[in-house]
């Protein structure tokens, strides 16, 4: 093996993070960190999520099955992405309302059966103003009917793992025992959708307009204006939900996503987000677990090619705390050559984190393709090509 070290140098976080539980009470502490200041939080269930790493920093009735009132839109939105994405629909497709959709209560733009919309603007409709009208217009364009929809919603929700999850209808509009979710798996939900960076294009819009100026939207989310670096996301209330909310904000490429659940009022909702976001941000910073380059070949024995392009995978990032400073170090481990076949994924290799000389992280290297060996009339090809460059020479 030979080793390459020192990639980068940073100066981070006093110790390592120690695991963070994802069902814990309160905010979780790390090594080092025993003394730091809890958050208040008033409302009954809360989660604080960081996005790459999915780590919880704090969770207060995390897996409490609450009615979600519009915060139900983070699904909605999330298989509209999804199908975006999926090339299913496109952002230019045209929607056209039906006399259902044009029916709905609520937060709403006031669609008119026939009406036709943009899925963009339908979508900006939902994520700014939590248009009931739009959600239902999308769940029947995408999959026929708003029944077929939420089955889909359901289902996604299972192949998140969201155990404490189940809707009845695509808005949150009305509250239902059999419609529910908790903290903890809005975190998730709302996770999987800022994984699609383009909606924060509309996520993050404080003030807009439908219908060539004519119909104003203002966001239901007053952290898209007041707190710094808001990303989105989205906000929900009934008489029986009361205030809910899923708030994300991003600072020097740390990204965290704040839940509430059935707080009192708007300023309390707003307050307890806030609190829980400022405390990601002043105690919390990612550590990359990728080089800042790419890393040199690996030479094959006797292959179709000469060599393999070795890659890291595994975790991105590790989550690791602010308080103090220490000396982050990297290095990389790579075998000298292998011998054909190569197998994609096969190990080639270590990368290491280390803090203090101890290492804190280590993520596998591994080959990015397949690489055959030579057949006996290839290894012949080989050295017969050898031979005229030699005798040329």
């Amino acid at each position: 093996m030979r080793v390459f070290s020192g990639f980068v140098a940073l100066l981070l976080a006093l110790a390592l993070c120690a695991p963070l539980r994802a069902r814990a009470e309160g905010p979780v502490e790390t090594a080092g960190e025993a003394d730091a200041p809890a958050v208040e939080v008033a409302a009954p269930s809360a989660v604080l999520m960081e996005k790459v790493t999915g780590e919880v920093l704090y969770a207060k009735g995390e897996h409490e099955r609450r009615p979600p009132a519009s915060v139900t839109k983070v699904m909605t939105m999330l298989l509209i992405a999804e199908a975006v994405d999926a090339g299913e629909i496109t952002l230019e497709d045209e929607v056209t309302a039906s006399a259902e959709a044009a029916s709905m209560g609520g937060s709403q733009v006031w669609l008119e059966e026939g009406e036709r919309m943009t899925v963009s603007d339908m979508l900006k409709c939902i994520a700014v103003v939590s248009a009931n009208d739009c959600a239902v217009a999308m769940a029947e364009y995408i999959s026929g009917s708003e029944e077929a929809f939420v089955r889909r919603m359901n289902e996604r929700a299972q192949e998140l793992g969201l155990a404490d999850t189940h809707f009845t209808n695509c808005t949150g509009l009305f509250d239902d025992e059999e419609h529910y979710t908790s903290a903890y798996d809005i975190a998730l939900m709302s996770r999987e959708l800022m994984l699609h960076e383009w909606i924060k294009d509309y996520t993050t819009i404080w003030m807009d307009s439908i219908r060539e100026g004519e119909f104003g939207l203002s966001n239901t989310n007053k952290l898209v204006r007041r707190y710094s670096g808001c990303t989105g996301l989205k906000t929900g209330f009934t008489s029986e939900a009361m205030y809910c909310l899923s708030a994300t904000a991003e600072r020097e490429g740390v990204e965290f996503i704040a839940v509430i659940m059935h707080a009192d009022t708007i300023d309390s909702r707003n307050s307890d987000a806030s609190a829980l976001l400022d405390y990601g941000f002043a105690n919390y910073t990612l550590c990359s677990l990728r080089p800042d380059s790419a890393l040199p070949p690996v030479r094959v024995e006797l292959g179709e090619r000469d060599s393999v392009q070795p890659v890291c995978t595994g975790e991105e990032a590790l989550l690791m705390p602010r308080s103090g400073s220490a000396d982050i170090s990297r290095s990389v481990a790579l075998v000298e050559s292998v011998r054909a076949p190569v197998r994609e994924g096969d190990r080639l290799g270590t990368l290491s984190v280390l803090s203090g000389g101890e290492i804190i992280a280590e993520v596998p290297i591994v080959a990015d393709s397949d690489v055959g060996r030579l057949s006996a009339g290839g290894v012949w090809g080989r050295l017969l090509g050898l031979l005229v460059s030699y005798e040329g020479d």
